[in-house]
């Protein structure tokens, strides 16, 4: 309409193929909600699901290549090229991955960037034992976060630690999914399951090594009439498979591929325990907060957990569930077994989940990260 004052544009970049990345969206519908117009920028993956309908612009780049350094440069470049052709009056770099360009076109053509980083990238198992790779990323950010008035990232333990590295103000947003009426549990019966047995539950878009999945699958030989639910992708997930062939261990899991959030937390409902024992082998994993905590709180199935601090804070403050030891597979049985055979703290977890999904929800959390978006309108 004449007169009509233009929107804000923000363009949103992730180094993913926008899918499944529940943190991000999040971030895109309160923008969208905030008045801003959001173009949210990821690449094409073989096997990416189509992209879903959301009231925001999304854009996908198919690349030529898929991993390694080759990757990292094309995709930078691509980003760069997108970035700087594209009208914006704001941009959203997320991840150290996608810092670079967004930072190289924020200086060209002065427009404001935020950057949200939601692990502590250097110190991920993937970088963490390549000097070489870790030091280019290293100075990659060295180079350019302490530039920035500000940054977001997922939990306080990782605040902390960007806030003293660099002397930058660090904002720590957990997180948390949106409020949502408390799922109804899937109808197990669809995937061959008696309704009698036991539902453990691991779930997540990055099942990688080190996240405990290989000890929870040798742990199901200690555990009878109970099945284990692995729902989603990594790397390691053709090893589990091979695995599950193994004598004691065979027709006790069952994997699903990733799903929707709505279908997904539907599985989850129908859990018994959700895992979340993730390895305690890097700084990466030590600081983390995964968002299946979060999922498997919202549909009230009580957790059982790594003892790492931000992890430990929530389960022991909002009593939603128990620490493990150890990753002992033996250990992670006996620990599961007394959490199956203790019904009534079974209950109390669950009746904890659902008083807690009420506060570690995305519309509480977002409030700080709103204001501070504020001020680019």
């Amino acid at each position: 309409m004449p007169g009509q004052k233009k929107k804000k544009r923000v363009v949103v970049s992730v180094i993913n193929d926008l899918a499944t990345d529940q943190r991000v969206a999040r971030v895109c519908y309160m923008l969208t909600e905030m008045g801003f117009d959001v173009l949210q920028v990821g690449r094409i993956l073989p096997g990416s699901p189509a992209l879903p309908e959301r009231p925001w612009q999304q854009k996908r780049m198919r690349l030529l290549f898929r991993k390694g350094p080759i990757f990292y440069a094309e995709f930078n470049i691509r980003l760069f090229l997108f970035l700087i052709f594209h009208r914006s009056d704001l941009l959203v770099a997320n991840d150290l991955d996608t810092l670079l360009p967004s930072f190289l076109v924020h200086r060209l053509k002065r427009i404001p960037l935020v950057y949200d980083s939601h692990e502590f990238f250097t110190e991920t198992p993937e970088v963490i034992h390549r000097p070489l790779v870790r030091g280019v990323w290293l100075m990659i950010e060295k180079s350019i976060v302490p530039r920035l008035p500000w940054m977001v990232t997922v939990n306080e333990s990782l605040a902390r630690i960007f806030s003293k590295k660099y002397g930058i103000e660090t904002l720590a947003i957990r997180n948390t999914p949106f409020l949502r009426p408390l799922p109804q549990p899937a109808d197990l019966s669809k995937e061959g399951i008696p309704a009698e047995k036991n539902i453990l539950i691991l779930q997540g878009s990055g099942i990688n090594i080190h996240r405990g999945a290989e000890e929870v699958m040798e742990a199901m030989r200690y555990l009878e009439n109970t099945i284990l639910l692995i729902v989603g992708s990594g790397d390691v997930i053709e090893k589990l498979k091979t695995i599950s062939q193994k004598p004691g261990i065979w027709g006790k899991v069952i994997f699903i591929p990733r799903q929707p959030a709505e279908k997904l937390a539907t599985l989850t409902a129908a859990a018994d325990i959700g895992l979340s024992i993730d390895k305690d082998i890097c700084p990466n994993y030590h600081f983390s907060l995964p968002n299946k905590l979060f999922d498997y709180i919202h549909a009230g199935t009580p957790v059982l957990a790594s003892n790492l601090p931000e992890v430990r804070r929530i389960v022991e403050q909002w009593q939603v569930g128990r620490i493990l030891p150890g990753h002992h597979p033996q250990e992670i049985a006996l620990t599961i077994e007394n959490m199956l055979n203790d019904r009534e703290n079974l209950a109390k977890y669950r009746h904890n989940c659902l008083k807690a999904r009420e506060e570690l929800c995305w519309e509480k959390e977002k409030i700080p990260l709103q204001k501070r978006y504020e001020a680019f309108l």
